[in-house]
Parts: C-alpha cells; sequence; structure tokens
C-alpha cells in the first residue's frame, strides 16, 4: 500500500471527524420531540466541548480498529460495523430499557435510542474502511493467527468471563456508584446506605434475574471483541487497550454532558467513573482469556506470549 504522507493522515482524519458528526447528529434527529421534559443538570463540560471530545475519541478509536486490522474490505465493514454497533449501542441500551424504562425512558422513546447508534456503525463504520484504505483486498494474507481455542476451553473461558464481569459490574456499581446518595434517590432507594453482604444478599432475593441479564450482556459484549481479537495485527496487549477502550470509551463520554435521560450531575459522573472503570479492566480479561488457547492453569496466569 501507497506510503501516506502526514498531510495525507490530517486530511482524511478531518474527513472522518466531519462524517463522524453527520452520523452521529443524524441518529440523534431521531430522538427529536421523544425525550422526557426534564431540564438536566449541567455537564461537566459545555455541550459543544463534549460533542468535539466525542467526535474526536470515537474517530481515533474507529481509525485505530480499522488500521489494526489484517481483514478488510466487506469482511471488515461487516464485522467491525456489527462489533461497533453491539459494544456501543446495543449492550448500553438493553441496560437502559432496564433501569430507566420505568424512571425516564418510555415505550416510544425506548425504540430510538438503538436507531440512533445506526448511522455511526453502518455508514461511519464503511466510510472509514473506505477513507483509510482498508476497502480493498490487500495482498496481505488473511488469517488468523492465534491458535484455535478447542472446545472445552471456550466453555470454562466464558464462564471466566460471565464471572469475570458479574464480580466487575457489582463491586464497581456498589463500591463507586452506589455511595452516591443522589444516585440512590434516583433509582428509588433513598435513604443510608446498606452494607454490602446484606444489600448483595437482598438483590439476590429480590432481583434474581438482574445478575442473570449481566450475564448475557458479558456474553454480547464478548461477541464484539471477538472480530478484534481475531482480526487484530497487534499484539495481545495493544489488542486487549483496543477493546478496553470500545468497551468503555464510546458509551461513558456522553455521561459528560448534559442529558435529560439522567438529568442529575452527579449521578452521571458517579456512573461515569463506575462504567468506565470496569468496562476497561473487563476488556483487558477478555483478551486474556481468549487472544489464545491455553495448556494450563500456569500457561493462563503466565506471561508467556502475552
Amino acid at each position: 500500500m501507497k506510503k501516506i504522507t502526514f498531510f495525507g493522515w490530517s486530511w482524511r482524519f478531518l474527513a472522518l471527524l466531519i462524517l463522524f458528526y453527520i452520523c452521529y447528529l443524524g441518529g440523534a434527529q431521531s430522538l427529536s420531540g421523544k425525550l422526557p421534559d426534564i431540564e438536566p443538570e449541567p455537564g461537566l463540560v459545555p455541550i459543544g466541548i463534549g460533542l468535539l471530545l466525542v467526535g474526536i475519541a470515537n474517530t481515533l478509536l474507529v481509525a485505530a480498529l480499522v488500521l489494526s486490522s489484517r481483514w478488510s474490505n466487506l469482511r471488515l465493514i461487516f464485522l467491525l460495523s456489527l462489533a461497533y454497533f453491539g459494544a456501543v449501542t446495543f449492550v448500553m441500551q438493553i441496560e437502559t430499557w432496564y433501569f430507566l424504562s420505568d424512571i425516564t425512558v418510555n415505550s416510544e422513546l425506548m425504540p430510538y435510542l438503538f436507531v440512533m447508534g445506526l448511522p455511526v456503525a453502518f455508514l461511519f463504520v464503511p466510510f472509514s474502511v473506505w477513507i483509510l484504505g482498508k476497502g480493498r483486498n490487500l495482498n496481505s494474507r488473511i488469517s488468523v493467527e492465534t491458535s484455535a481455542i478447542p472446545f472445552r476451553q471456550w466453555i470454562w473461558k466464558l464462564v471466566l468471563i460471565a464471572a469475570a464481569y458479574v464480580t466487575l459490574y457489582w463491586l464497581a456499581g456498589y463500591f463507586i456508584a452506589w455511595q452516591n446518595p443522589e444516585l440512590r434517590a434516583f433509582y428509588g432507594s433513598p435513604g443510608a446506605i446498606t452494607p454490602f453482604w446484606e444489600h448483595t444478599a437482598h438483590t439476590l432475593r429480590t432481583y434474581p434475574g438482574l445478575f442473570l441479564f449481566q450475564v448475557l450482556r458479558a456474553m454480547i459484549w464478548t461477541l464484539c471483541a471477538l472480530p478484534v481479537i481475531f482480526g487484530s495485527k497487534l499484539n495481545a496487549w495493544w489488542t486487549a487497550i483496543l477493546v478496553a477502550l470500545i468497551f468503555s470509551i464510546p458509551q461513558n463520554l456522553g455521561h459528560i454532558m448534559e442529558n435529560s435521560l439522567i438529568p442529575g450531575a452527579s449521578v452521571r459522573l458517579s456512573h461515569f467513573i463506575e462504567t468506565a472503570s470496569s468496562t476497561f479492566i473487563f476488556g483487558l480479561i477478555v483478551v486474556w482469556l481468549l487472544h489464545r488457547k491455553h495448556n494450563s492453569l500456569k500457561d493462563l496466569f503466565g506471561i508467556k506470549r502475552f
């Protein structure tokens, strides 16, 4: 492939950034007139700066995912678009449905929260592949270099992934988000916080489906990570960082801006710290377990090839 100059990369990035805003704001138009009539508290940053950060972060992340892949053309477009939509929109909005349906999200609005993410995933990502020069079959051989993971390993690794996500989700949820009294009140639990084990036991008795729901989300997260892991031409550490970023950044940057679905500024901040940290760590764990087969527990916890 022809070497691209700094000027060439600059105009490509600018073109991608403009295209991202067209797709992002176009998707946001689907929510017009459907958001709750609630005046939100100001965000961490003004809306203009927030949108600038969202655009730059998403553009850089998608560019990194495209350029780090051994794949190209329709294979890369198809798999990366699905992975991006699943990780950035689908997993986040099913949680919105689970927790906010009785608070700020009604049945009319809910489908459009999924529609909002379609342009970025299925227009911006494909155009990024072409603009960055990966829209044609390259001469490099496209194959998964990692050793195939045996079926039995898939089983116990997926069990570990589910356990890791539920553990991270619950610990971050309690020790970060749930410590905020305004957040507890927003979700219908005002008053003093209950001790951790008492709170956990109460949730298991009252809402046992919550943990099964989070296992489902863990499996969807993992499915979205597979195209990045198996298509990456980077080493495992850099691949893990990419997966951690796609799990944590696009979904959470919205918390830095005012938002009528979560109108309280402190509630948004708590969620930002909680989810960005836990999903980043979870992304690292997923790649650690799935980037290759492991022959033993010693192999799993060693530094060999990772």
